[in-house]
């Protein structure tokens, strides 16, 4: 679980996050910039969790189920679109 930051803004008007200890204390301020973007670079466990099983499921799929879905493909005609002819009034 993510730390509980208090939201605060500085001087300049910049958006702050401070993350506090358990006596109440200040532990460490940071920019909501930095602290957003660090945010963004980590991975949750859940995410990491997901991902491994899709890398497990893609891994699992069979070469000659991937020869028959590309020889169906080519066998399959291309669709043509159909175009409706419209009767221009005068």
């Amino acid at each position: 679980m993510a730390m509980r930051r208090t939201t605060m803004y500085s001087s300049a008007g910049k958006k702050l996050y401070a993350v506090r200890a358990a006596d109440g204390t200040f532990k460490d301020i940071q920019t909501y910039e930095r602290a957003h973007r660090a945010d963004m670079a980590h991975k949750s466990a859940a995410e990491k969790k997901t991902a491994a099983v899709r890398k497990a499921a893609v891994k699992k799929k069979s070469p000659a189920k991937k020869a028959a879905k590309k020889a169906a493909a080519k066998k399959a005609p291309a669709r043509k679109r159909a175009v409706k002819k419209v009767a221009r009034r005068k």
